[in-house]
């Protein structure tokens, strides 16, 4: 596998189990279907309790039966599990990241022993309900409210494009809090079979098509104030889930486009035309040249930030830079994979354009390309763009 400047020989031995075994999994379980998969529009849903025996969900946080392991080891779980298919590693940022961290950082004592254990072994399934049909790179603007009710919350609104919703048995909802001032938001904890809550699937996607997308619509929904994440109140608690989610984007794009990158050097020095193999030849050794050293420069930027994140130095700013680029530089390197397959490169026979569609929701979703870049402009020049 490329780590063209050996920055894997500095691994632990546990961070190299960790890749090992999801590497191993991956290739035991999941690539060989995952193109039926992305036909079909279907995840493979019975690897999801398997996924939790194996500690793939939120394996950085302490305790609760977690396994505290380094932010690096997390980095490589991620990004070996979008080397396979985007879908899987969204299925894992989503549990661990968007549902099993806000839990973990802002959760009650009860909502812990509760929610965590079935999250991490995978018994049970969450999702996190924040963007909305009108406000998706604004979700401060957001419609869906809470009222207080005695002891109780009445909840209404509406979320899409919500990763896991049609099969999680707990969304993470945030809403904003009419009964208190200033309508603050907060996080509530919804279990999806109460009275009130719809969990539509979207389908016909052309993008990460192996992954279960829905919504979420609340309808006079009940919730008790037992259900109210109590640790958090105002846009941080949405926005740090997604400083979480977005660091392992930013390591999970760098395995998809290697392995559009090892398809395509794999392809190159077994297909021959003109009576030699096309990597023969200068201008598709430009092509994995440029592509190897895109690659190398967005691991070493992933890995900079797992040792930040490491001693509690990481910057939302600083995960923006990772994402934005490192999504943008999986994108354009699925697309000169996909050129080098020739007219082989649009089965599903082979990874790279599989990764080109799904890396369009990539860079869109968990704060849009724009967005980010106006996020690390507003850092450099302390004037926002966006107000």
């Amino acid at each position: 596998m490329l780590d063209y400047v050996d920055l894997e020989a500095d691994l632990s031995s546990e961070e190299r189990l960790i890749r090992d075994t999801a590497r191993e999994f991956v290739e035991d379980n999941v690539r060989p279907d995952v193109g039926e998969h992305f036909i079909e529009g279907t995840f493979p849903t019975d690897l999801i309790p398997e996924m939790g025996e194996l500690g793939f969900y939120a394996p950085n946080l302490e305790g609760y039966g977690l396994p505290n392991v380094s932010e690096t080891a997390y980095g490589l779980l991620m990004q070996e599990l979008e080397a396979c298919d985007s879908g899987l590693r969204s299925m894992a940022s989503v549990q661990g990241a968007l549902v099993m961290y806000p839990i973990h950082a802002f959760g009650s004592d009860e909502q812990k022993e509760r929610w965590l254990p079935e999250l991490g072994s995978g018994d049970a399934v969450g999702c996190f309900g924040l963007t909305e049909p009108e406000h998706g790179s604004n979700p401060s603007g957001m419609e869906t409210y809470a009222e207080k009710d005695g002891d109780e919350y009445v909840l209404n609104g509406s979320k899409t494009w919500i990763t896991n919703s049609p099969i999680a048995d707990v969304a993470v909802v945030w809403a904003r809090d009419r009964s208190a001032e200033d309508d603050p938001v907060r996080g509530f904890l919804v279990e999806t079979d109460r009275d009130g809550v719809t969990t539509n699937k979207i389908d016909e996607k052309l993008s990460l098509r192996a992954s279960i997308t829905g919504e979420i619509g609340l309808q006079d929904v009940r919730v008790s104030e037992a259900d109210v994440l109590p640790g958090v109140s105002g846009m941080k608690g949405p926005l740090s889930c997604l400083t979480q989610a977005r660091y392992g984007i930013a390591w999970g794009a760098v395995g998809a486009a290697r392995d559009c990158f090892e398809t395509a050097r794999g392809y190159a020095t077994d297909r021959e035309q003109f009576d030699q193999p096309i990597g023969g030849f200068q201008i598709q050794q430009e092509k994995l040249a440029e592509m190897a050293t895109q690659i190398t420069t967005s691991q070493l930027l992933a890995h900079r930030l797992a040792d930040l994140k490491e001693r509690g130095d990481l910057r939302p700013q600083h995960v923006s830079m990772a994402k934005r680029n490192n999504v943008r530089m999986a994108r354009d390197q699925s697309r000169t994979a996909r050129e080098m397959l020739g007219g082989n490169g649009i089965t599903t026979d082979y990874s790279p354009m599989r990764h080109m569609l799904n890396m369009e929701t990539v860079y869109t979703y968990e704060g849009t390309h724009d967005i980010h870049t106006l996020i690390l402009g507003e850092d450099l020049t302390g004037i926002p763009a966006y107000d």
